[in-house]
């Protein structure tokens, strides 16, 4: 394969150029490479050569730079934080990051430079170490000869390109190079001015980079703003307004917070594309956290006004819409949820990690007697309708939602499967696997009021596709992005149609079907599951919060 040409490095660093694309191409090659050498003799001009051709579409995979953060007065926190955007994955610190990457498997080159200018260089050092343990990642280091952090950085296999050593430079080109340098040193920028670290309205309205780093460093927790914006993460470092950033920052702040500063958050988030309602944070207890949320479901039925939250131990809790106060739980947990979904009669169907189906029906009606009770004693419609898809499918579902009378489940081999009494229909809609699926009946339709069935998917493949039980599925994607699905949601709210999507960098997408608009939410953790309810609210859950959101309609 052939990419665009390469232009030649400056400072006659032709040599240690082709030496870098040799590394680049060599699997036998160190994963880790450290350019290293004196101050001002052209390292970080030979990295930026590097990544500005390698960041550059169409380039030849081998010499492809997939991630880079100029390290001046970063932290091994804000550099996973960086590399987390750039490699579109959601981690809030360096473990998760590496979690995230060893998972996926596709070849990926990082480069740091300047880790001498950093402002926790051996952090990052041992960051980078780390990162080039991965059997899959290349791992290109700059810092200056005779560093504690190039100590540290020696302790791993790799290959060191020293540039005040004679074999790295063409000596006339680097004679023209440094001719023409000026020989005066330009002056310092002057630093960012003081933030107080207090005072919501300045870290929402400050630097965010420079805000981090200071909440890092400190050893106070400013009323609660520290925790807070941590545990948010990189979602606060995006480009955003303060009053965006101030939703971030409330949706993050545990009940432990000074009272005073959720309504000031709030006023400083009026103007924003959401309004929280509520907030759960680990370590609340008023009322108390319900656990981490791996699947979330609103309540229909008789569970109308609650909604289910399944934790990491497959307890499904049930919680106030309105408040989030406690409203009970479901009988007999369920081993790791998967998913979860509420029938429109209010029974729970909750799907284990192993590809188990189970039914957790609602409180019972009176019981009968007589002829009745004789007649009654069996399974329930929706228990023959599990039985079917365990008898069709065994333990290959992955995901699964419910409408109407019916029940939709996918698998890893991108199979949609609807169900409907015994009948089943069945498409293949993702390369790879099914991650999420969701359905809401469309405007009623026949004498019985039933609706029209719309299913949601979505896969690996980083697409959502949409598709009617008894039709073609869609032939273009509803969304496609460059990274997995990882929850999906749909509902026929108060204002129509909704369709929530929940992404693998933390992205939540929420569309108005009725008139395509579309707003955004990160909350700064990997989002694992979404549910819309009946009135419109969105809810988010993660490992670390569940806060529920509404939409406000922005006026320009």
């Amino acid at each position: 394969m052939t990419g665009p040409m390469w232009s030649r490095p400056g400072a006659g660093r032709e040599p240690a150029a082709a030496a870098l694309l040799a590394w680049l191409a060599d699997a036998r090659a160190p994963r880790l490479c450290v350019v290293t050498g004196s101050a001002d003799c052209g390292k970080s001009s030979l990295l930026a050569w590097l990544i500005g051709h390698g960041t550059r579409g169409g380039e030849r995979p081998e010499r492809r730079v997939h991630g880079f953060v100029p390290l001046v007065g970063q932290t091994a926190l804000t550099t996973a934080w960086t590399l987390a955007q750039q490699l579109s994955v959601a981690a809030r610190t360096p473990g998760e990051l590496l979690t995230a990457l060893a998972a996926d498997e596709r070849r990926t080159v990082l480069v740091l430079p300047e880790l001498h200018a950093a402002e926790d260089p051996t952090g990052i050092a041992d960051l980078a170490r780390a990162l080039a343990e991965l059997p899959h990642l290349r791992v290109l280091v700059e810092v200056r000869n005779g560093s504690t952090e190039a100590g540290v950085l020696s302790k791993s296999p790799s290959a060191v390109m020293n540039l005040d050593e004679a074999q790295w430079t063409d000596p006339e080109r680097y004679a023209e190079w440094a001719a023409g340098r000026s020989a005066t040193e330009p002056a310092p920028a002057p630093g960012p001015a003081a933030v107080d670290l207090d005072d919501p309205a300045a870290v929402c309205a400050a630097d965010p980079w420079q805000v981090s780093v200071r909440y890092e460093r400190s050893g106070d927790d400013h009323g609660g703003l520290r925790a807070a914006w941590l545990r948010a993460g990189v979602s606060l470092t995006l480009e955003q307004s303060p009053a965006e950033r101030a939703v971030v920052l409330l949706a993050a702040l545990g009940d432990d917070a000074d009272p005073r500063l959720p309504d000031r958050l709030a006023a400083l988030a009026d103007g924003a594309a959401w309004r929280v309602v509520w907030r759960r944070v680990r370590g609340d207890i008023r009322p108390p956290w319900p656990g981490p949320a791996r699947a979330l479901s609103s309540g229909r039925g008789h569970l109308a006004g609650t909604v289910l939250v399944a934790d990491h131990q497959g307890t499904v809790r049930l919680v106030r819409e309105t408040d989030a106060a406690s409203a009970g739980r479901l009988p007999e947990p369920v081993g790791q949820v998967a998913a979860l979904a509420v029938t429109a009669k209010g029974d729970a169907l909750v799907l284990d990690s192993r590809g188990g189906l189970h039914v957790r029906p609602g409180p019972p009606a009176p019981r009968a007697t007589g002829l009745s009770a004789l007649l009654e004693d069996g399974p329930t419609p929706l228990e023959q309708l599990v039985e079917t898809v365990r008898a069709r499918l065994g333990n290959r579902c992955r995901t699964l939602a419910a409408c109407g009378d019916g029940l939709t489940v996918a698998d890893e081999t991108g199979h949609v499967h609807a169900f409907a009494s015994r009948d089943e229909e069945t498409v293949r809609l993702h390369e790879g696997a099914v991650t999420a699926l969701a359905a809401l009946d469309l405007a009623a339709s026949g004498e019985d009021g039933s609706g029209i069935p719309l299913v949601y998917s979505g896969g690996t493949d980083g697409t959502v596709r949409a598709w009617g039980p008894g039709t073609e599925p869609l032939a273009v994607p509803v969304r496609v992005r460059a990274c997995p699905v990882t929850a999906l949601a749909a509902a026929v709210t108060d204002t129509g149609p909704v369709l929530a999507i929940g992404w693998a960098d933390g992205l939540v997408e929420h569309q108005c079907l009725d008139n395509g608009t579309v707003r955004t939410y990160r909350p700064g953790p990997a989002v694992h599951t979404l549910a819309l309810t009946d009135s419109g609210a969105l809810l988010v859950g993660t490992d670390e919060t569940l806060v529920c959101l509404r939409p406000v309609t922005v006026t320009p």
